[in-house]
Parts: C-alpha cells; structure tokens; sequence
C-alpha cells in the first residue's frame, strides 16, 4: 500500500475537530512516509503570563504531531496510538507569529514508536526540541 500524503492530512485535521488542537489551532500541513508536521500560532490564546510561547502549549503541539504521525504505522481500525512519555527542551522564545512541529520516526517497533519533535520559528530557528514515547495497543473503539 502507497503513502497517500493528501488523505493523511486530511484525516489529521479531521480528527482534530472539538479537540485540543482546534482550540491551539494546530493544522498539519505536510507529511511524508517518516514524518509529519504541523503549525500552531503564537498569540495570547498560547502565552505564559510573561507573553511568551507556553512551554505547555509547545508540549501540547508536540505529542499531537507525534501522535498523529504514528497513525501512519497503524491499522487504525485495529489499533490505537496512546503517547506514554514526552520530554521538552525549550531553547528559545516566542512572542508572536508560526511555529512549525516536525515529528520524525526514530523506532518504528510492533508496540513502541519513537519520535523526535523539532519545533522552529518562521526562519527555521530551533525553539524547542520534543522527544515523544507511543505504545500501540490493540483498538477498543470509540
């Protein structure tokens, strides 16, 4: 079975719909056999007191792509992705504009997946760096 990039946005930003990532206005916006990424503005909806990018919503951003990319590995009518553990490194600040999440496989096992997160600015700029833990357990339905 081929990679259908344009039906796995589509599904991504359908499942998103009445959930965290409508609120944070996370979209995904590209993806790939081993990858997937995703916007979310930088505006008060996402400040810290001090008016910056909360290191929350940027881990929130993070374990979505994450998580959604790891569908991509799944039968999803048989399976379900639950994200298990996830570490930030925040390195730098935001006040305004895009960031952009790129989540990329390290370990593609039968029960685990492995992601790394890379969260830049507009110019590319390393804001944050995620580390991402998915178990794969056998689907119960919705």
């Amino acid at each position: 079975m081929s990679f259908d990039k344009e039906k796995m946005l589509q599904l991504c930003n359908e499942w998103s719909k009445n959930t965290l990532m409508q609120t944070l206005e996370i979209e995904y916006i590209d993806a790939g056999e081993d990858f997937l990424v995703a916007t979310m503005p930088v505006n008060p909806r996402v400040h810290q007191p001090m008016g910056l990018l909360h290191g929350g919503a940027s881990v929130a951003l993070a374990e979505s792509v994450g998580s959604a990319a790891s569908i991509m590995f799944v039968n999803p009518e048989k399976q379900e992705v639950r994200g298990i553990e996830i570490s930030a490194n925040h390195v730098r600040s935001k006040r305004e504009g895009m960031v952009t999440a790129t989540a990329k496989i390290l370990h593609k096992g039968a029960s685990i997946h492995l992601w790394e997160i890379r969260i830049v600015d507009e110019t590319d700029r390393l804001i944050s760096l995620c580390k991402l833990t998915n178990m794969i357990l056998p689907s119960k339905g919705r």
